[in-house]
């Protein structure tokens, strides 16, 4: 199992619409369709900056590469993403993606799960 890290910048003044966007459409694509193993997510401030953070369990590199192509290439995905940014403006700036290699001295993951 590997985990992956992604962090997004998130603006105050479409947050909402940004979560509803995610919570409704992207997990759900990316669950039903692409076998995303979404472990948690969260919200938190960095700076000046609001941020929306989850993690990502994936069984090995080529299922994270190939899972994310295909939703990036969904139809539904890219209209959703044309409709909301043409209602709301820009939902998301930066974004961070981190692989998580455990240290051999790394407690279970088992907590995650």
């Amino acid at each position: 199992m590997i985990q992956q890290l992604r962090i997004y910048e998130i603006f105050e003044k479409n947050k909402a619409a940004f979560h509803a966007r995610f919570r409704d459409h992207a997990a759900r694509i990316m669950r039903t369709r692409y076998g995303f193993r979404i472990v948690a997510m969260w919200e938190t401030r960095h700076g000046d900056r609001t941020e929306f953070a989850y993690l990502l369990e994936w069984p090995d590199e080529a299922a994270r590469i190939s899972a994310w192509a295909a939703f990036m290439a969904d139809a539904e995905w890219a209209e959703i993403k044309r409709i909301t940014h043409a209602e709301h403006g820009l939902m998301v700036g930066q974004i961070e993606d981190r692989p998580l290699v455990p240290v051999d001295y790394s407690p279970s993951l088992s907590l995650l799960r």
